[in-house]
C-alpha cells in the first residue's frame, strides 16, 4: 500500500487583550472549523508571557481538547493550531502531531505547517552533514532545522523565514510563533492556500477563511504566493520573497478538500463545484430520472448538474456524519470499512430510477464501485456515474494524497474500462479544458499536474 502524504489545516491568532478573547479557545474552535483537513491528530501552541507552551495529541479536536487543557493554555497573547492526517497507521501519535516547538539559541519557536517539500530529502541530508538531528520524519522538522539555522544569521524570525524560503522547493503554508511574533508564510507557488482574517480586535490566519466565519469574523484577504506576514495588533505587515516562480494553487483544494463554505485565492468553493457540475450536464447525452450527489464534496457539482441537465436532484444517499472521510483513512481496509457505515442509500428514493451519480473524483475506484453497488442493491435502475474532475493519472508531489500510479484506477485503463471497474453504466469525467475555465476567477494560476502531468516545478526522478 503506497503511503499517503500530509494534508493538513493551520489557524493562528494575535490576541490583543487575553482578558476580552482567550486565544487558545479562539484557536480550538477554528480547529473545529478545519477538522476535515485532518482528523489524525491536533495540538495547539499558545505564547503566555513571552514563553510558549503546547498541546497535541492523536485524536478529534475535541478528544485532545477538553475544558481542562484549554484552561492550561489559558490568558495567552497568541496562539497557532493545527490538524493533520498521517502518512500511515504507525505514524498516529503525539511525537509527529503538530504544532513543532523547537527551543534553540535565537529563542522558542512553534511551527505548523501544510504542504509537502519536494526536495526534502536534500534538505534533510544537508542539515545532516552539518550536525543536525531529526527525531521525525516530516517535513516540519526540516523547515524548522532551516529557519533556526538562518535565525543566527538574523536578525528577526520573519527575515529567517524569508532566507529559508530561498531553500525549499513544494508546498507550504506556514505560521510560526516566537516569543514576541505571529508570522504566516506561503510558498512562492502558493500551492497550499492560506489566508489572514480578522475576528473583533483580532488579527488571524488560517487555512480556510471558513476559520474566521466559525468565529463571527470575517476574512480579509489570502496571503500570496510568496508572501511573509507579520500580524500585530496593528494589522498585518507584510514582505514578499521576490522568488520568480508559478502560481500553481493545487486543483484538488477546489475539487474535493475545502469546505464549500470557504473562499479561496478570489474563488467561492461552492460556485466552481456548482459550475463543473453544469459543465459536465452540457457534455453529458445520458437519459436519467434524478441526479444524486455523493456527500459532501460531490453535492455542489451534482445541483449543478441538475440545474444545467433540468433533471431533478435528489438525496439519494445519507451520511453518517460521524465517520471520517475514507479518503484519509490512513490504510484501504479502513477505507472500506469507513465506506461501509458511512453512506447508506435511501431506497425509497433511487428504487427503479435511472440515477445520474455525481462525485467529486475516481481515485483507486474501489469506494466508486461500492458507492454503485449500494444504489444498485437498493434498486436503481441505472447507475451512470459523473465525476467533476478529470481523471488523476500522475502522483502528486505538494500534499495532495494521491496513492502510486499503479494504484489510480484511471492510470493505464481507458474510460469505458474504468466504468466496468466501478460497475456503472457510463462514466463521464470533467475535462481538464472544463475544469480550467470554471477555476478561471482564481487570481493566481492553479497546478493540475495529476491530471496533465505538467508540474510547476522540477519534481523527483525515478517515481
Amino acid at each position: 500500500m503506497a503511503k499517503l502524504h500530509e494534508e493538513c489545516g493551520v489557524f493562528g491568532v494575535c490576541v490583543p487583550d487575553p482578558r476580552e478573547r482567550d486565544a487558545a479557545y479562539t484557536a480550538y474552535r477554528a480547529l473545529y472549523a478545519l477538522q476535515h483537513r485532518g482528523q489524525e491528530s491536533a495540538g495547539i501552541a499558545v505564547r503566555r508571557g513571552g514563553q510558549l507552551l503546547l498541546r497535541k495529541a492523536p485524536g478529534l479536536v475535541p478528544e485532545v481538547f477538553d475544558k481542562k487543557t484549554l484552561s492550561d493554555l489559558s490568558g495567552a497573547d497568541a496562539a497557532i493550531g493545527h490538524v493533520r492526517y498521517a502518512y500511515d497507521g504507525a505514524e498516529r501519535d503525539t511525537f509527529r502531531a503538530q504544532p513543532l516547538l523547537v527551543r534553540h539559541a535565537a529563542g522558542d519557536m512553534a511551527l505548523c505547517y501544510n504542504g509537502k517539500l519536494v526536495n526534502a530529502r536534500q534538505l534533510r541530508m544537508e542539515s545532516e552533514t552539518r550536525g543536525g538531528i531529526f527525531q521525525t520524519g516530516t517535513d516540519a522538522e526540516i523547515i524548522s532545522h532551516i529557519i533556526v539555522r538562518e535565525h543566527l544569521r538574523t536578525n528577526t524570525t520573519e527575515d529567517a523565514i524569508l532566507n529559508a524560503m530561498h531553500y525549499m522547493i513544494g508546498a507550504y503554508s506556514l505560521i510560526v510563533l516566537d516569543g514576541k511574533k505571529l508570522i504566516a508564510a506561503r510558498d512562492p507557488n502558493g500551492y497550499r492556500p492560506l489566508c489572514i482574517g480578522r475576528v473583533g480586535g483580532c488579527w488571524c490566519a488560517a487555512s480556510e477563511s471558513c476559520a474566521f466565519e466559525a468565529l463571527g469574523g470575517e476574512m480579509v484577504r489570502d496571503v500570496e504566493p510568496g508572501e511573509v506576514v507579520v500580524l500585530t495588533e496593528d494589522g498585518p505587515v507584510s514582505r514578499n520573497v521576490n522568488i520568480l516562480a508559478r502560481h500553481a494553487l493545487c486543483s484538488f483544494e477546489l475539487i474535493y478538500f475545502a469546505r464549500p463554505d470557504s473562499v479561496i485565492d478570489g474563488v467561492s468553493v461552492d460556485l466552481f463545484r456548482r459550475e463543473a457540475g453544469r459543465r459536465l450536464a452540457r457534455r453529458s447525452s445520458v437519459e436519467a430520472d434524478i441526479v444524486v450527489g455523493v456527500p459532501d464534496s460531490g453535492l455542489s457539482a451534482a445541483q449543478g448538474f441538475a440545474e444545467a441537465s433540468g433533471i431533478p436532484y435528489a438525496m439519494g444517499l445519507m451520511k453518517n456524519r460521524y465517520i471520517p472521510r475514507t479518503f484519509i483513512q490512513p490504510t484501504q481496509g479502513q477505507r472500506e470499512q469507513s465506506v461501509r457505515i458511512k453512506l447508506n442509500a435511501m431506497g425509497s428514493t433511487v428504487r427503479g430510477k435511472r440515477v445520474i451519480l455525481v462525485d467529486d473524483s475516481i481515485v483507486r475506484g474501489t469506494t466508486s464501485a461500492r458507492l454503485v453497488k449500494l444504489l444498485r442493491d437498493s434498486g436503481a435502475a441505472e447507475v451512470h456515474f459523473k465525476v467533476s474532475a478529470p481523471p488523476f493519472l500522475n502522483p502528486c508531489y505538494f500534499g495532495t494524497s494521491l496513492p502510486d500510479c499503479r494504484e489510480l484506477a484511471a492510470h493505464g485503463r481507458t474510460e469505458e474500462e474504468v466504468c466496468s471497474l466501478i460497475g456503472a453504466d457510463s462514466l463521464q469525467y470533467l475535462t481538464v479544458e472544463d475544469m480550467r475555465a470554471a477555476a478561471s476567477g482564481l487570481r493566481w494560476g492553479h497546478c493540475d499536474a495529476c491530471f496533465t502531468g505538467d508540474y510547476a516545478v522540477p519534481v523527483p526522478h525515478g517515481h
